[in-house]
């Protein structure tokens, strides 16, 4: 009876909230009677936001409610209220089966609560404004559970719109909508002048000018004087699709207030406010309380400016008053729809939009600067020296053995293992970063060059014997995927200094350049000094026709490349190896039938030469 008892009072909690929405008691104050549990005390994770920032009286107004990211809610109840009071004003309108009406303070139609428990992540209702002229403000409560709920939730002011006459004073407290000007005079008019004097500047490269160069990546923000919530942002940039900026709590992309400024399915500008969910494509919002929009496309330079009245919200924080990391970001679009960005620019340490300052930019993780050194250790140093004592220096210390092997065998086997085991390490590092697949040219490459790493050690592991009949196989097979390899392992490492390499110069690339012309020049002279010491084919004794024989084609002799044959003549050449093979076999019988009847002559020999020692008079 007692675990009932117990049972019953856990229970007790999920069985008195109100999932049916039915939450008329709740008009007042917003909050939900859930057993005296209070409301959290941290800004929500959720947003109210009206579609316009001014209304007509009697005007139809849209409503949005969203839980960007993630999150999502059970529960919510909306009013519309004048600002600063406590009664409901105006009337809503439904366009979903997951909210119903309500009627508070006897007014019909005055608040909005769901239907039932469900989660949800975006509710829409139209609001039509009644007779007052004040502010009006949209409030709301959430719920995500029976514990956690959020009271007192509060979209930006919606005012009346402005009428021929009106008071100076109004004017400078709402905000007005300029004209669009030109692109000329936008273009001109974003410029790194009063960077970090009356405006924050994030940039690329440093000391860029967007006035002065196309090259230029350029964000900047100025808060307005006398308005402590409104702030002009800037941003140029070369791109074919969209350029982005946003305000992030870390230096990854996930959970972060984003603008981006793209061309849309009619192959205009348009400018578009968002929240980053990670890799995915961001979550589109309302664009809220911004004027002033002017954008412009010249050249493949994209640029827009405007005015922001939206608070900062990254769920962690939402506020004007608060640091953030600033991202860059540009890439493709397609029909209006953002691509994977190509490139992303983040801030080193956060920064307050309040402050000007210039902005310095984040220097890579070390954990990618460990994989680029690896990657340039295993192909440019370890993986060049092992080709180089495989194909040319065989004959250093020729005779010697240690283990049993060769020295330039053990040296080959040594350098290529650190290889493998560089490549395999720095494969893996940036999937310990990113935890995803990034996209882009270079992971590409760099998974095709693991792939014939480990099908190039399988080989090497069950290659034959010197000296099988099919030893020419896994020589050219070998030699043709280190080829391979080498080709896949330069580009990867081009396109990965080209991803970091952020100067203007682009010194990182021209000095792997430099290094790749000295290995080229290394091959040819060694080549040539191979080719010049080798003696033909008809000068060759025995011994090296058949170590030539064992290590190329049959059919091709070292220092002769071979022609191209039809195949009438590599059947006849297959037909003259299948011969030699079989009259080399009867030379090799004959040689030992011949040496076994030596060694019985032989022995023959030395019993007659005992017995004639044993018996000396036999010689008189």
């Amino acid at each position: 009876m007692d675990y009932l008892v117990f049972l019953l009072g856990c229970l007790a909690p999920a069985v008195s909230c109100y999932p049916s929405g039915q939450v008329a008691a709740s008009c007042e104050s917003l909050e939900p009677r859930h057993s005296g549990l209070p409301p959290q005390g941290h800004p929500a994770p959720f947003r109210i936001t009206a579609l316009r920032r001014k209304h007509n009286l009697g005007e139809e107004v849209t409503v949005d409610l969203q839980a960007p990211g993630s999150n999502a809610f059970v529960g919510f109840l909306l009013q519309a209220r004048v600002s600063g009071g406590s009664d409901p004003v105006g009337s809503f309108r439904l366009t979903t089966n997951d909210a119903q009406l309500l009627n508070c303070s006897r007014k019909p139609n005055s608040a909005v609560s769901h239907t039932s428990a469900s989660p949800k992540t975006s509710i829409q209702v139209i609001w039509t404004s009644g007779s007052s002229q004040e502010p009006i403000e949209f409030r709301a409560a959430f719920v995500r559970n029976y514990w956690t709920f959020w009271v007192d939730v509060v979209s930006p002011t919606l005012t009346l719109a402005e009428r021929s006459t009106f008071s100076s004073t109004a004017a400078e407290r709402r905000p007005t909508v300029k004209c669009r000007s030109p692109p000329e005079s936008l273009l001109q008019s974003i410029s790194s002048d009063d960077c970090g004097v009356t405006k924050v500047c994030f940039r690329h490269p440093s000391h860029c000018d967007p006035r002065v160069g196309a090259g230029c990546y350029f964000m900047s923000a100025t808060m307005l004087s006398g308005r402590h919530t409104a702030v002009r942002y800037e941003m140029t940039g070369t791109s074919d699709g969209y350029i982005a900026f946003g305000f992030s709590d870390d230096l990854t992309m996930g959970n972060d207030d984003i603008y981006v400024c793209g061309k849309a399915s009619d192959g205009l500008l348009r400018l578009q406010h968002a929240f980053s969910t990670g890799r995915e494509r961001p979550l589109i919002l309302p664009l809220g309380n911004i004027s002033d929009v002017r954008t412009s496309m010249r050249d493949g330079v994209i640029s827009c400016s405007f005015i922001s009245f939206n608070p900062v919200s990254t769920l962690r924080n939402t506020a004007f008053n608060t640091s953030y990391h600033l991202m860059f970001a540009y890439g493709p679009s397609s029909n209006g729809q953002m691509g994977f960005h190509t490139s992303t620019l983040t801030s080193a340490n956060k920064v307050h939009i309040a402050v000007p300052q210039m902005v310095t930019i984040a220097g890579w993780p070390h954990i990618i600067k460990a994989h680029g050194a690896l990657m340039v250790m295993a192909w440019m140093s370890s993986g060049w020296l092992g080709m180089l004592v495989a194909r040319y220096l065989r004959g250093v210390a020729k005779g010697h053995h240690v283990l049993g092997k060769q020295v330039w065998f053990l040296v080959h086997v040594a350098v290529m293992a650190v290889t493998v085991v560089s490549t395999a390490t720095a494969f893996i590092l940036p999937f310990i970063h990113a935890r995803t697949w990034s996209g882009g040219v270079h992971p590409v490459l760099g998974c095709l060059l693991m792939a014939l790493c480990l099908l190039q050690l399988t080989l090497a592991l069950l290659r034959c014997g010197p000296h099988h009949a099919l030893r020419f196989l896994f020589n050219c097979c070998h030699a043709l995927l280190a080829a391979v390899m080498k080709v896949l392992a330069v580009a990867a490492i081009f396109t990965g200094l080209k991803l970091i390499d952020s100067t203007e110069s682009q010194w990182l690339l021209k000095v792997m350049g430099g290094l790749l012309g000295w290995e080229l020049l290394c091959y040819v002279v060694l080549d040539v000094n191979l080719k010049c010491k080798l003696p033909r084919s008809g000068d060759m004794t025995a011994p090296q026709l058949q170590y030539t024989s064992s290590f190329f084609p049959k059919g091709v002799v070292q220092g002769h490349p071979p022609r191209k044959q039809s195949e009438r003549s590599l059947k006849k050449n297959r037909e003259a190896a299948r011969e030699y093979r079989k009259r080399r076999k009867v030379y090799v019988r004959d040689l030992e039938k011949r040496a076994e009847q030596l060694e019985n002559e032989n022995l023959a020999l030395k019993e007659e030469l005992k017995s004639w020692k044993i018996c000396p008079e036999k010689v008189k």
